[in-house]
């Protein structure tokens, strides 16, 4: 077998023990790497209703066949467990030197199950593998641990950590890695804290059976030179992502006041073309020559790395129009180990319970004090910070009062950065993604603004499965980013060369399709099988703040989506499917997909 180490390093960290599995070539093209992997692994190995936190969940780091290759952005992970945010299948990605030197040391993927007993981090330097105490690291910044990680491991290594928030189960907490690279929004840094580990220290010298070795260097050099010639490449590289925040201005779908608005008046303050003129340094992803993360220096002087999504859910989103002061609760976050994405709507949220007169804090919006206090309470586990450290959805349910309406989650998990009062194609996009409401498995928003946002038609279901095969099953499987192919528009074409090239296996563009859609399905199982007699179709719709509170700014001032035109647009992607009118995958579907053993476990279930 070629492009795949075969190998699966396992730990049980209760024993101290560790294991090599290997995989066939079978396995490997069915699920392919990464998010295929993790919730293959999870679907056949977690207990049914385990408890996030127990010692039994799983926790899973996985690659894919063109990780760590000389490929675009190539440089890639996925960390994936139940989640302790949603209650069930969650992952997520980050780049980091830790995903090329996994691949290189001789394994795909790692699993650990158990927890320690103490303090813990791993190192893996080929096939040199040790459980070591991590007492002094432990309540140290994510920051501060890798470097003192790297000083005695060396620079060469990759490495994974948690910060405080992991290890407190922030139940939003993240797995960081080189002060930035943040991933696993459904709390997969607070499961690596209920197992008692702090950091993986991994370093590899040796290299990927490949099966044409030259034709990959000769086409990953063509693809990169692809990459550069791209139109828009210059752009991206002046501003990456943050040239959103006026794009969603312009457009009302920025989140504002806990997405009670769609513009905010302070947008410029908060923007790209400020972030240029602030910019002291760019970071990117091993393996990668479009370069996405942004430094600035905060309002204390002190390095921040910036994207769309944490400036706009710290920023805009709970009325702060500062962006240094933005890049400050950002790095408070990164360093802590937190999803910024989810902090910012806990933020808001709690800022408008406190304007409604349902909390005894006092919050106001746009306090740059009070969101710093917050993020410290949350972490902490201190006063009003210990409720929010559960997410919106159960501090939704523990306050009442209605607040359920507009603590903006959809499965538990806090939607992305886009304000989905009239763009219904990215609500159903938010609504249906395997993880909870993410924007990463298919961003249709900006087609929806060229094709007509105000339609409830087939299309955009259309396109929103595409995506999702696209951006949610092969990128996340393979494993590399995305950005090349949505951002600049470099061809899905280069894949299949790339794979053939990797494993020696021509695969077609549409059995890479055909894959996303197996995995896909296979999550929507998991879900199905967690939540039981939970589960309904009510669970994939948004929150009702978007059908019944309209904001009162902007060009889509007075629009809310249509509860009818949104439950046609769910039956037509279920039936796209092949999954029921709740959602659940039919045992025809399964089959056809090749999950004939999830078939026959789901049907044991009663689900």
């Amino acid at each position: 077998m070629k492009g795949w180490n075969g190998k699966i390093l396992r730990f049980n960290l209760s024993t101290g023990k560790f294991s090599i599995q290997e995989f066939d070539a079978t396995f490997a093209m069915k699920f392919m790497g990464g998010r295929g992997f993790a919730a293959k692994i999870l679907w056949d190995e977690a207990k049914p209703g385990i408890d996030p936190f127990s010692p039994e969940n799983l926790l899973i780091m996985a690659t894919g066949p063109l990780t760590g290759l000389p490929l675009p952005s190539s440089g890639k992970i996925v960390v994936a467990a139940k989640s302790p945010l949603t209650g069930s299948y969650g992952d997520g990605n980050l780049g980091s030197w830790a995903a090329v030197n996994l691949r290189k040391a001789g394994y795909d993927a790692l699993v650990f199950t158990g927890a320690a007993s103490k303090p813990s981090y791993v190192t893996i330097v080929d096939g040199d593998v040790e459980i070591r105490a991590a007492e002094d690291y432990w309540g140290l910044g994510s920051f501060e641990t890798e470097r003192r990680l790297r000083e005695k491991h060396g620079d060469k290594v990759g490495i994974l950590t948690i910060g405080p928030a992991g290890e407190n189960l922030v139940r939003y907490a993240t797995v960081v890695s080189q002060e930035g690279r943040s991933g696993g929004r459904p709390g997969i840094g607070a499961v690596m804290g209920s197992k008692k580990l702090k950091a993986i220290v991994i370093e590899g010298q040796k290299e990927v059976p490949l099966a044409d070795e030259r034709k990959l260097k000769e086409i990953g050099a063509e693809g990169y030179r692809a990459v550069l010639s791209k139109p828009n490449y210059k752009f991206w590289k002046r501003q990456g992502t943050m040239a959103t925040v006026e794009w969603s201005q312009t457009n009302s779908v920025l989140p504002t006041f806990n997405f009670r608005e769609c513009v905010f008046e302070e947008a410029a303050g908060i923007g790209g073309e400020l972030m240029e003129t602030l910019k002291v340094a760019q970071r990117g992803c091993p393996q990668c020559n479009m370069t996405c993360g942004n430094v600035i220096e905060d309002d204390e002087g002190r390095q921040s790395e910036l994207d769309y999504e944490n400036v706009v859910m710290l920023g805009s989103n709970i009325g702060l129009g500062n962006l240094k002061q933005v890049a400050h609760l950002n790095r408070m976050a990164d360093d802590y180990g937190l999803d910024t994405i989810s902090l910012g709507n806990t933020i808001g949220f709690a800022m408008e319970a406190s304007q409604k007169k349902l909390l005894n804090e006092k919050l106001e919006w746009g306090n740059f004090d009070h969101a710093k206090r917050l993020i410290e309470d949350i972490v902490h586990g201190r006063g009003l910070g210990k409720l929010l450290a559960n997410g919106t959805r159960a501090a939704a349910e523990e306050i009442g009062h209605g607040s359920a309406k507009w603590a903006m989650n959809i499965k538990g998990l806090e939607i992305s950065a886009y304000n989905c009062h009239s763009a219904p194609g990215m609500a159903l996009a938010f609504g249906t993604c395997a993880i909870g409401a993410h924007h990463k498995d298919a961003w249709v928003i900006a087609w929806e603004m060229n094709f007509g946002r105000e339609s409830y038609v087939p299309e955009k279901v259309a396109k929103v499965i595409e995506f999702q095969r696209i951006r949610g099953g092969a990128f996340e499987s393979l494993v590399t980013c995305r950005f090349p192919w949505i951002e600049l528009g470099f061809e899905m074409e280069w894949y299949p060369k790339f794979l053939e090239a990797s494993t020696g296996v021509k695969i077609s563009l549409d059995e890479i399709y055909a894959l996303g859609d197996r995995i896909y399905t296979l999550v929507r199982t998991y879900w199905v099988r967690e939540y039981g007699p939970r589960w309904s179709r009510s669970m994939d719709y948004p929150p009702a703040r978007w059908f019944e509170e309209p904001p009162q700014k902007g060009s889509q001032k007075g629009v809310t989506l249509d509860l009818q035109g949104y439950d046609r647009l769910l039956d037509d992607y279920y039936k796209s499917r092949g999954w029921d009118r709740n959602g659940i995958p039919q045992t025809t579907t399964l089959q056809r997909l090749g999950l004939e053993d999830v078939a026959q476990t789901l049907g044991q279930t009663g689900s």
